[in-house]
């Protein structure tokens, strides 16, 4: 008779992970996080409570980690250079307006920007995990552009970045006004007019 092959533990967690963050991102949208418990998550990962405790230490943790898990590869492709830093600037920005305008990615980023008002940590791990990486794909564009004399030789493009991005996110987090793909190409006109190299 042939031996079985033994279960795969590793796969077997693989598949358990990837159930809960399903789970924790599936439910943060339909109930919100002031609603949203660790035993609901596992309930509808179908794994137990102490599963979840034991990998991580909070709903704020499942969450952060369920929302991030895509990051390295975004960091990793980094910003489109086709030698026209406006195109390539508006192109993003639009994708990105379209997925902030996305309720399955507004629930677990808000839920996330709200907790980490009150929660220093989870701030500064969302800062580190999601919004630095983002940033840095920025950073590394326009310095680009900066070498090829499409930004003036003088600026701080991380300062540049941060003039592009806050009012983004100033006016999703606030509901200031509705990201259009009209705001994002007159907000990164409107940068690169100040970032041009002066004749």
């Amino acid at each position: 008779m042939a031996n079985k092959a033994a279960p795969d533990a590793s796969r077997r967690s693989e598949r358990s992970r990837r159930a809960i963050f399903d789970a924790a991102l599936s439910l943060v949208g339909e109930v919100g996080y002031d609603k949203l418990t660790i035993e609901g998550i596992a309930s509808r990962a179908g794994v137990g409570k102490q599963t979840i405790y034991r990998w991580w230490p909070s709903k704020a943790a499942v969450l952060l980690d369920a929302f991030t898990a895509g990051v390295d590869e975004y960091s990793t492709q980094g910003l489109p250079d086709t030698g026209d830093l406006a195109a390539d600037l508006k192109s993003v920005l639009r994708a990105t307006a379209d997925e902030f305008n996305d309720p399955v990615f507004q629930a677990p980023y808000r839920a996330l920007a709200a907790a980490g008002a009150n929660d220093e940590e989870l701030s500064r791990t969302f800062v580190a995990r999601l919004m630095e990486p983002g940033t840095l794909v920025y950073v590394e564009r326009l310095r680009a552009a900066q070498e090829a004399g499409e930004v003036a030789a003088g600026i701080d493009v991380r300062v540049a970045v941060e003039m592009l991005l806050s009012p983004f996110s100033q006016r999703w987090l606030m509901r200031t006004g509705e990201l259009t793909y009209d705001y994002v190409d007159t907000l990164v006109d409107l940068v690169l007019r100040g970032l041009r190299p002066r004749d």
